[in-house]
């Protein structure tokens, strides 16, 4: 069965360059597009509700993913406050069963470590695989696919590689 693929974008803003970006990874690492994409912005304030059972289900839906890009842009040299509220949701260690990419975009160079500081530590701490080095791309270079070449060059083998040795078990 193939790999169950999914993005996450905590922009505050629906249909983002983020978005866009996520959805162009999520498509380069896999050849396909992705199963299941959830732009946070369109929860509005159903993910304020801990008991709302449709942002529950979102939350199942991408823990059992085998591949989610989880993207934001970064905002004061981190992730947004809307996808930590979400990310917040799944469970210690089990949460996130899959393989995560981060993927922040942002207007600033002097931003490229904010991937691998600040969430890649929240995806492994909830359970996943991170593949790789976490992946920054300038805002205004978002649809240039040679912001993202060197990144998939050196990332590509090792998603294909952990989705072939994952349980068949979907």
């Amino acid at each position: 069965m193939s790999a169950r693929v999914a993005v996450v974008v905590g922009n505050p803003r629906p249909a983002s360059r983020t978005l866009a970006a996520a959805q162009y990874v999520a498509q380069q690492l896999t050849g396909r597009e992705p199963e299941l994409t959830v732009d946070l912005a369109t929860l509005g304030p159903a993910l304020l509700d801990w008991d709302d059972p449709g942002v529950a289900a979102l939350v199942a839906e991408i823990g059992a993913a085998d591949l989610v890009v989880v993207a934001s842009p970064t905002y004061k040299g981190t992730y947004t406050g809307l996808l930590k509220l979400f990310l917040d949701r799944f469970a210690t260690g089990t949460g996130l069963r899959g393989i995560a990419v981060p993927l922040l975009v942002g207007a600033a160079p002097q931003h490229h470590l904010a991937a691998e500081l600040t969430l890649r530590p929240v995806l492994t701490e909830i359970g996943a695989t991170v593949a790789g080095r976490g992946l920054f791309v300038i805002d205004r270079r978002y649809d240039d696919p040679a912001a993202y070449a060197e990144w998939l060059a050196a990332t590509t083998p090792v998603v294909a590689a952990l989705l072939r040795s994952r349980p068949a078990s979907h």
